[in-house]
Parts: C-alpha cells; structure tokens; sequence
C-alpha cells in the first residue's frame, strides 16, 4: 500500500506543499487533522482506544474517531471518511462543526477541526486503528482525564479543555 499524501500547511493553515506521511511526522511539519466526538441521545460520549500499533499516541483513549486530512481533500471530506473508516458509519448530513485548533506539540503539529455528531451506533470497529471503544457520561471523562491524563492523547486532552472550557 503506497504512503499516504498529506497537505503542508503553513502557520495560517494555507497549503504549502504535499508530502508523505512519514517525512511530514519526521520533520514535524504542519499538516491537517479532524477529530469527531459522537454522543448518543443519553449524552455519553463514545471513545476509542488507540490499536497498539499505532505510531502515535499508542493504547491511548482519543476521540470517537480522528485522522489525518489527506491532500487533495478538505475537512469535512475528511471528517466524513474517516467516520467509515474507523466506525463503519456513512453519513450525509448531521456532522456538526464545533471550533478549531491550533497546531502545536499537542496536536503533534495539527491543525484540528473538532466534529460532534449524534449517532447511537452500532459501529464496526476498525481493527487496525482502534483497539476498543466505549460510551462515557462526559463528567466521568474529564475526572478521568484530571486523575490520569497519561491515559489520553495528547491531542484529546487539549480538544477536550477547550470543548469544556465554553469555546
């Protein structure tokens, strides 16, 4: 299987350049990511446990579902793709936009648009990505991640503060 093509962006998340997978991780260079955070109707908040193989962030809990913007594709492309990768759902509507944020070193150097969509499963786990996954009232979510944030990806804590602190 050939590497994936990731858009560079620059420090306004302007494409800059295209460039594999690996190189842009090795070198640290900005690039594109989403994050979806799916909620069923009693509130919870499904998280998935990172497949240990993961190059990063491995046996982490993160977002319901998350991945890289591949070039040539836009966020909401992504968001949606990503959501049939990871969970087996296909959507065409319902996929809400929340905030943005910054790249830096908890995003390993991502720009992140944060997705929230309603949506009870049943979900088919992609093996490769995701170990496990679970449904959490979200208050449980932030005291587990105040009593263990080694737990969680780096990426979903700072996510996770920003949704908690009214952004």
């Amino acid at each position: 299987m050939p590497e994936e093509i990731f858009d560079v962006v620059n420090e306004r998340d302007e494409i800059i350049d295209a460039r594999p997978r690996g190189e842009v991780h090795r070198l640290g260079l900005l690039h594109r990511a989403v994050h979806i955070l799916v909620f069923n109707h009693a509130g919870e908040i499904f998280l998935q446990k990172r497949s240990l193989s993961k190059d990063t962030h491995p046996g982490c809990w993160d977002s319901s579902c998350s991945g890289h913007v591949d070039h040539g594709e836009d966020y909401d492309e992504s968001a949606r793709r990503e959501l049939d990768e990871e969970l087996g759902i296909s959507i065409d509507s319902g996929l809400e936009r929340l905030f943005k944020i910054d790249a830096g070193p908890e995003t390993d150097q991502e720009f992140v648009w944060i997705y929230r969509l309603q949506h009870a499963g049943p979900f088919v786990l992609h093996p490769e990505e995701i170990e496990t996954g679970d449904w959490f009232a979200p208050e449980r979510v932030t005291d587990w991640i105040a009593e263990r944030p080694e737990d969680f990806a780096s990426g979903f804590r700072a996510l996770w503060t920003k949704l908690n602190s009214g952004a």
